[in-house]
């Protein structure tokens, strides 16, 4: 008599799709409270919803931002404190989108684990719901995979996708010109750029996560973790008030890459790096990984996670806007003939 072998079920190979709906119930009203108009339906479905026309647009152009969290996941997932990359996700992309003049409108995160640990996905994504709400943005969907053999030890990945949307022809960049001022808004740390170099420079260093950060109070996974500033709501109050021609999200490729990108051919920028005093956390970096100024200036954000280019007459006032949004503003410099971005002064 032949014995008859049983067959394997999906949770066995090692995919918990129990665990995949209660993780959707769970997250549900951290997703509700980021809700805004236009938005039209729950998590749950094949496809997510958004109503243009409820959003207030009459002839809208949308744009579109990717972006992850780079190896600054790592340690998050080696400290356990998690929920706070969820942040950085948000800003990564919808900071990107203002610098088009686009308001954020939703986003949708892709979250990809070995295996599905509830407490860790259900931190991650209120994080991302968190990010959402402080943007005005509504997290409306998303996808959750479980790829046993992929991913270990805990270890996740994220990437994430906003849609923003502005009236026909209110884009940015428009009419950056010779004598705008630049205004630099301070970033909030390292934001989401760099990690593998810092990461270097801490082992090299001999230090922990857990080791007392020699810049900052608290140890230096907390301090690191430090989320990503989120520019969205001050940013388009200036915009809609007038005067801002563009703006420059700060990310990899530092000053020196990201605001040549929204100059027109024939302008560069001249920036005073006297201007502002570089935070400790970069000091610290730069002398332990014995970086230049330039290469400073290309890896990091150096402390300046957003600048927006303004028209000299409304400079003041604009820089009394960001400060009335809880900003802190430092005038950088001027648009001037040339390519590029030019530097005086020092920060080393």
């Amino acid at each position: 008599m032949t014995s008859k072998k049983s067959g394997l079920t999906y949770a066995e190979a090692g995919v918990d799709i129990d665990a995949g709906n209660e993780l959707v119930e769970r997250i549900k009203p951290a997703a509700k409270r980021s809700a805004r108009p236009g938005t039209m339906a729950g998590l749950g479905g094949f496809g997510a919803l958004f109503d243009l026309k409820a959003a207030g647009y009459a002839d809208p152009v949308l744009v579109a931002a990717t972006d992850g969290v780079g190896t600054k996941l790592r340690i998050a997932i080696d400290t356990g404190h998690v929920g706070q990359v969820g942040i950085d996700l948000v800003a990564m992309c919808v900071n990107d989108l203002v610098c088009q003049g686009a308001e954020p409108l939703f986003f949708l995160d892709y979250f990809a684990t070995g295996k599905l640990e509830l407490d860790q996905a259900a931190a991650v994504i209120e994080g991302i719901a968190e990010g959402c709400t402080a943007s005005g943005c509504a997290l409306i969907g998303g996808e959750t995979a479980e790829m046993p053999g992929m991913y270990h030890g805990g270890d996740f990945d994220l990437a994430g996708f906003a849609v923003g949307a502005m009236e026909r022809g209110h884009d940015l960049p428009a009419g950056v010109e010779e004598g705008d001022v630049l205004l630099g808004l301070a970033s909030s740390g390292v934001h989401s750029n760099g990690f593998s170099l810092v990461r270097k420079v801490i082992e090299r260093a001999g230090l922990s996560w857990e080791s007392p950060a020699p810049f900052a109070q608290g140890s230096l996974g907390e301090v690191l973790l430090t989320p990503t500033r989120l520019y969205v709501k001050s940013a388009l109050g200036a915009f809609r008030a007038g005067g801002v021609h563009a703006l420059a999200h700060i990310t990899g490729g530092g000053l020196t890459e990201n605001l040549p990108r929204v100059l027109p051919e024939g302008l560069g920028a001249e920036i005073d790096l006297d201007s502002w005093d570089l935070p400790p956390v970069f000091r610290w970096l730069a002398e332990g990984a014995q970086l230049d100024e330039a290469e400073l200036l290309k890896t990091f954000n150096a402390g300046i996670g957003m600048v927006a280019v303004v028209a000299a007459d409304r400079a003041d006032t604009l820089a009394a806007h960001f400060q009335a949004e809880g900003e802190q503003v430092v005038r950088l410099g001027k648009i001037v003939k040339g390519e590029g971005v030019r530097y005086s002064g020092a920060l080393l």
